[in-house]
C-alpha cells in the first residue's frame, strides 16, 4: 500500500479563529407562558441554535454557561 502526500499551504486559506471559551445568547422573544426564546452559540456569535426555556432555567443555563448577552 502507498500513500501519497498532499502538499497544502496553509498560508494560502486563512482559516477563521473559533474561541469555544467565548458563549453567546441573542433573546429572540419572550412568550406569555413565561418561556424565553434565544439563539445560542460557541465560538462564532453568527452560528448558532434557537433555543427555549423557561425563565428561571434561562437564566440558570446563561449563568452555567457565563455567555455574554448579544440583544440589541
Amino acid at each position: 500500500m502507498t500513500h501519497t502526500a498532499i502538499a497544502t499551504d496553509a498560508s494560502a486559506t486563512p482559516q477563521p479563529v473559533c474561541d469555544l471559551s467565548q458563549r453567546f445568547v441573542r433573546v429572540l422573544g419572550r412568550r406569555d407562558n413565561g418561556f424565553v426564546e434565544f439563539a445560542f452559540s460557541l465560538g462564532w456569535p453568527e452560528l448558532s441554535v434557537e433555543l427555549m426555556l423557561p425563565e428561571p432555567a434561562f437564566e440558570a443555563f446563561c449563568a452555567a454557561h457565563r455567555v455574554r448577552h448579544l440583544d440589541d
